[in-house]
């Protein structure tokens, strides 16, 4: 099954959050925070939202940072996925 996200809506997929601090301390799961980089998967095709053209500027396979807890988690065969607004995103890792 695959994800097509309609309008300015985004597929994403989370980057694993570090295990080890830059200092060599191990993280245990309790400890690490949610991860704000993520890869996108899918993009909407944009158009008219709210009355405003929408321009996306992002594509499968950018690093980006997003809201902290922004987006809708779904789970598709097994994998987590997040679909958020572009708007939601902050910037393009590079």
């Amino acid at each position: 099954m695959t994800i097509k996200p309609l309008a300015d809506r985004v597929v994403i997929k989370m980057v694993e959050a570090e295990e080890t601090t830059k200092s060599g301390i191990i993280l245990t799961s309790a400890a690490k925070e949610k991860p704000q980089v993520a890869e996108i998967i899918a993009v909407g095709p944009g158009g008219v939202v709210d009355g405003k053209e929408i321009v996306m500027y992002v594509k499968p396979g950018d690093k980006v940072l997003m809201s902290k807890y922004a987006g809708t988690e779904v789970k598709v065969d097994g994998v987590e996925y997040t679909i958020l607004r572009q708007s939601d995103i902050l910037a393009i890792v590079e």
